[in-house]
């Protein structure tokens, strides 16, 4: 096998592969062995005929496509690896030549690593981002732990009232006629909640329990289904339970009920320092990524095409794996949020240019700044993994190749990076930030 690299403009290249006669031979061969079962000739038994038989009947390419795929994607390996390119987009492959007692021949093109000219990325000056902790706050913190604290309480001697959790039985009509998805039983609905469409919830006040009530509404121009939008519908309901939240005083036993202190005072004093942590580690963030986004902002590089809609598809990947873990197929979300899969991948792609550009700087700021990640920078890394996942250290370390290692070094790489031109910036007030955009 050989290969031939020309690069073309954007930074893609075009390999160009050539398998020899003999191995492209052998993988007809192969290819003819695989299918021979299932293809009948007048005279022979069923998988018995002969391949030139079956090449004389249907023509020499009839193996031609299944031994293109057998070659394609070991010898796209291999030319990868001997090509020397960083890679960094799945193949776009054409065949040019496929014949008998000829090398096969096929290209690839693929997006390649984009150099990067860095600017500026020390001294870069962000607005500072202020960390305080309200009493407001505290008192959000609080509410929040007496609403895992509440209990339900049944009501049966009222009517419906906001706020109220209810059960309702439901069927809605257009124009006389029930219509598809509009029924429900024994549904559960806040009333406020602002769950279902415009004016539905409010009528519902005053209901009471096991009396019927019509709710007379217009479903709005943008709903989903098409057949509804716009349209004024009567839905006849019955309110089959009410039950309202009852939430426990903040007081000193409730804090001695939720914490290891025994005042209120005490606890909310916790809860204050918590906050001011969490607080003090997102303004942390929030600094990391505006002294990217000017990095990234002060250098220069052309990102391919090819390699955005790589790293969308991964994204894509991700995103199908995590709704998936929550019991929804990507098909069901696509129906939920009437989004078509274009649409979404159309919308994936600032953020996936985002992440090649921040990933890309990092990286060759890394590189200008001789930062390298030691084994035994990786070793604590391991360690702290391992902690994570209640596994033995050495068991982890038998678990991770030589890929993994060399990818775990470059990511703290891009860490210590972000950690140094983080350390280097230098926070203004917003006045002053302001007047530099200006």
């Amino acid at each position: 096998m050989s290969v031939q690299v020309e690069k073309l403009e954007k930074n893609m290249a075009k390999l160009t592969i050539e398998v020899s006669a003999d191995e492209f031979e052998a993988a007809l061969e192969k290819a003819y062995k695989k299918n021979k079962g299932k293809i009948t000739l007048p005279g022979f038994r069923k998988g018995k005929a002969p391949r030139k038989m079956i090449e004389k009947m249907y023509g020499a390419g009839v193996f031609y496509e299944d031994a293109a795929n057998e070659i394609i994607p070991g010898a796209y390996a291999k030319a990868a690896d001997e090509s020397g390119e960083d890679i960094v987009s799945q193949p776009d492959i054409s065949v040019t030549q496929i014949e008998q007692g000829k090398p096969f021949i096929f290209t690839a093109e693929v997006a390649v690593k984009p150099a990067v000219t860095l600017g500026e990325y020390k001294g870069l000056e962000v607005e500072k981002t202020e960390v305080s902790v309200s009493e407001e706050d505290v008192d959000k913190e609080v509410d929040k732990e007496r609403e895992s604290n509440s209990r339900m309480l049944d009501i049966d001697d009222r009517a419906v009232e906001n706020g109220d959790m209810i059960k309702l039985d439901f069927e809605g009509f257009v124009d006389g006629v029930a219509f598809a998805g509009g029924k429900g039983e024994d549904y559960p609905l806040t009333i406020g909640s602002g769950s279902f469409i415009p004016g539905f919830e409010e009528q519902l006040v005053g209901a009471k329990i096991g009396e019927e009530t019509e709710v007379n509404v217009t479903f709005p121009e943008d709903y989903q289904a098409e057949e509804l939008k716009g349209k004024a519908a009567v839905f006849k309901c019955k309110v089959n339970e009410i039950k309202v939240k009852e939430l426990p005083e903040a007081d000193d036993e409730f804090a001695k009920d939720v914490s290891e202190f025994d005042t209120l005072a005490e606890y909310r004093d916790d809860i204050r320092a918590k906050l001011l942590d969490r607080k003090t580690k997102d303004a942390k963030r929030v600094k990391e990524n505006k002294v990217v986004a000017k990095a990234v902002e002060n250098a220069s590089m052309e990102i391919p095409e090819a390699m955005i809609n790589e790293q969308v598809r991964r994204m894509a990947d991700d995103f199908s794996r995590r709704i998936q873990a929550q019991g929804i197929t990507f098909e069901q979300y696509m129906q939920f949020t009437g989004m078509t899969a274009e649409q979404m991948l159309d919308q994936m792609k600032p953020e996936a240019l985002k992440r090649i550009q921040n990933s890309l700087v990092l990286e060759a700021i890394a590189k200008a700044e001789n930062i390298e990640i030691s084994d035994e920078r990786v070793d604590e890394e391991i360690a702290k993994m391992a902690q994570q996942y209640k596994m033995e250290t050495d068991k982890l370390k038998e678990l991770m190749g030589e890929q993994e290692r060399a990818q775990m070094k470059d990511d703290l790489a891009i860490q210590a990076a972000v950690e140094m031109i983080t350390d280097a910036a230098v926070e203004v007030e917003a006045a002053a930030a302001q007047e530099q955009a200006e």
